[in-house]
């Protein structure tokens, strides 16, 4: 079982890839148009080329922390709106 454990991991990241660079809009894209990357994730999946090129040159980057949070639900003990109805009620 152990000597299939790479071709799985492999198997998984090249799923991964292809998926999230499918999922990915197409003005969010890096580098190359996306139909470019769904070839060269998959023509080059097994050696893992294609796969580790979308990750490191052609997925988006992360939006900073306060940019995700923004138009989000926000939990009552981390929203500072809900905290000052509470003092105003408390009054």
């Amino acid at each position: 079982m152990l000597r299939y454990l790479p071709f799985l991991l492999v198997l998984a990241l090249w799923i991964y890839t292809f998926v999230d660079c499918l999922n990915t809009p197409e003005n969010e894209v890096r580098g190359l148009p996306k139909l470019a990357w769904v070839f060269v994730i998959l023509l080059f999946g097994e050696v893992l080329v294609g796969p580790v090129a979308w990750l490191i040159a052609g997925r988006p980057r992360r939006r900073a922390v306060t940019a995700q949070r923004e138009g989000r639900w926000v939990a009552p003990d981390d929203n500072p709106d809900f905290l000052r109805s509470l003092n105003r009620d408390k009054d």
